[in-house]
């Protein structure tokens, strides 16, 4: 499924709970003994490589309702973090991942239980 959207600026996409924006990192078109590949090989992969680039706030926490005194309630949401940050190479599952199109690139929001790994790099993009 591809969703082909319009917009100025990625940083007007906000993404639901432990949903993560990815940029898809496309391996070799060759092979190691030098025969090419077809971009549908490529796309077919079921684990892929991309960068994190977006991510939602994380897994929404239940409430406590144990409150010992009424002032202490809240009705704020709390958040357990995503440990994917932006800017890392992700490894992740390629089933189940949504394709988007932003602006003529390509993007996937995956969920972040479909990231196996990370690589976090300082000067990655210095």
């Amino acid at each position: 499924m591809t969703i082909n959207l319009n917009e100025k600026d990625l940083e007007q996409l906000v993404l639901m709970s432990d949903k993560v924006l990815v940029k898809p990192k496309y391996p070799e078109e060759k092979t190691e003994s030098g025969l090419f590949l077809p971009p549908s090989v490529i796309k077919d992969n079921k684990v892929s490589l991309g960068y994190v680039i977006k991510k939602g706030p994380g897994y929404a926490v239940p409430a406590s309702s144990d409150y010992d005194e009424p002032w202490k309630k809240s009705d704020k949401v709390k958040y357990l973090p995503l440990e994917a940050q932006p800017g890392d190479l992700a490894v992740f599952m390629q089933p189940g991942a949504i394709e988007i199109k932003f602006n003529s690139e390509t993007y996937y929001i995956i969920s972040a239980s479909a990231i196996l790994m990370c690589v976090r790099d300082e000067g990655l993009f210095k």
